[in-house]
């Protein structure tokens, strides 16, 4: 299975850094849509991804209409991660899936409305969490939503077990 993590407009370095870490590591691509919020070659971005950056497979996107028009929503498993979405990310069935794009907006505003309003009803995912509170960093987010796609295909690819004892 192929994971695409698409990063709309990311405008924290650290939280990039901590995504691409989570990308390299679980062989993941990392989409950036910019604007970004900072340099690619920032030190925090950097020091955030550690030494993984060579081992990252990413790809770059001048806005996200030029995105969108690369990889069509109606024609790929695309899935916008957000607070306001309608179905938990857990009841999506990914076991079946090729190939995997998940959306996350910018960490002020999220992904943009008029893109929630169209896909509301049919590709939104969210995490549960209290009402109270606004919402999980997003490296967390990203996190956990790749490991569950993972899971679900029984970590395929990765190494499960420790070669040190």
């Amino acid at each position: 299975m192929k994971i695409n993590i698409v990063m709309v407009e990311p405008e924290i370095p650290q939280n990039t850094g901590n995504i691409a870490r989570t990308c390299a590591i679980t062989g993941a691509k990392l989409h950036l849509v910019h604007p970004l919020g900072f340099s690619i070659n920032e030190r925090a971005l950097k020091r955030a991804g550690l030494d993984y950056w060579d081992k990252l497979d990413i790809e770059e996107h001048n806005s996200l209409d030029e995105f969108l028009e690369k990889y069509n929503p109606e024609n790929h498993n695309m899935f916008f991660a957000t607070t306001k979405g309608k179905t938990k990310y857990t009841d999506i069935d990914y076991s079946k899936m090729d190939e995997v794009f998940v959306l996350y907006g910018k960490e002020t505003k999220g992904l943009p409305e008029w893109l929630l309003k169209k896909y509301l009803n049919t590709k939104t995912i969210r995490i549960p969490m209290l009402a109270t509170l606004r919402s999980l960093n997003l490296s967390n987010s990203v996190a956990i939503i790749t490991y569950e796609i993972l899971r679900q295909k029984d970590f395929e690819n990765l190494q499960e077990t420790s070669e040190y004892f």
